[in-house]
């Protein structure tokens, strides 16, 4: 599905000592199940799921998407493979605060219908909140709460590809493993990335790639990870 070539993220062109937070990497991902992305801060994780999703440009190299080379589009282009098969999950929960939980996973929700609503109440219970939760407005929920609004947002359109990045960071290890259970059985027929540094938390992943300094220092299949 994702293919990446000779890419790289470059900081401080304009300087001396330029910053490399992607080297010239080439990988290319499976078509559907579970990614794990780990590396310590730094590594260029993050700034290489952002790439993938377009959310940021590379300063060298390709990204392929089903064939189709995602450098190449247009900013449109971009925004609508965004909101047609891309879904988010950020390290902060970007959530509306006056809206109710059920009413910010609706903000993305592409149809505005009593299905939609009553499926953005079914992810939000699969997550773990209690039905009474569904209405209070977000600023009332704890952290961990307003993450799993987030990514109940992030799968209300059923999108193909879905990039977390660090999902479970303000969760209990109850929770952590109950949301990772969660993508798990999303990405039994779609993509799920997963961008963290607890490597707990991805023992069930079909692929772990692992980052250092700006490189892809192992990538397998969960058989060769563990």
């Amino acid at each position: 599905m994702f293919e990446g070539k000779k890419l790289s993220m470059i900081y401080d062109m304009d300087t001396d000592e330029k910053m490399y937070a992607l080297k010239g990497i080439d990988f290319r991902l499976p078509d559907g199940g579970l990614v794990g992305i780990i590396g310590p801060s730094g590594s260029g994780k993050s700034t290489l799921m952002y790439c993938l999703s377009t959310l940021k440009y590379p300063t060298e190299g390709k990204i392929f998407y089903n064939g189709k080379e995602l450098t190449a589009f247009s900013d449109r282009e971009r925004e609508q493979l965004r909101r047609q098969e891309f879904g988010f999950v950020f390290q902060k929960h970007y959530l509306v605060p006056y809206m109710s939980a059920v009413d910010n996973v609706m903000v993305a929700a592409l149809r505005n219908e009593k299905a939609m609503r009553e499926k953005a109440e079914a992810y939000l219970g699969r997550l773990g909140l209690k039905e009474r939760e569904f209405y209070k407005k977000s600023s009332k929920l704890s952290g961990g709460q307003c993450q799993r609004v987030a990514i109940a947002r992030a799968m209300i359109n059923d999108p193909k590809v879905i990039f977390a990045d660090e999902p479970t960071a303000s969760l209990d290890h109850e929770n952590a493993f109950l949301v990772m259970r969660i993508l798990k059985e999303y990405a039994k027929d779609r993509l799920v990335l997963v961008v963290t540094h607890d490597r707990s938390i991805l023992s069930d992943v079909d692929v772990l790639m692992e980052m250092w300094d700006g490189a892809i220092s192992s990538m397998g299949e969960r058989s060769m990870a563990e």
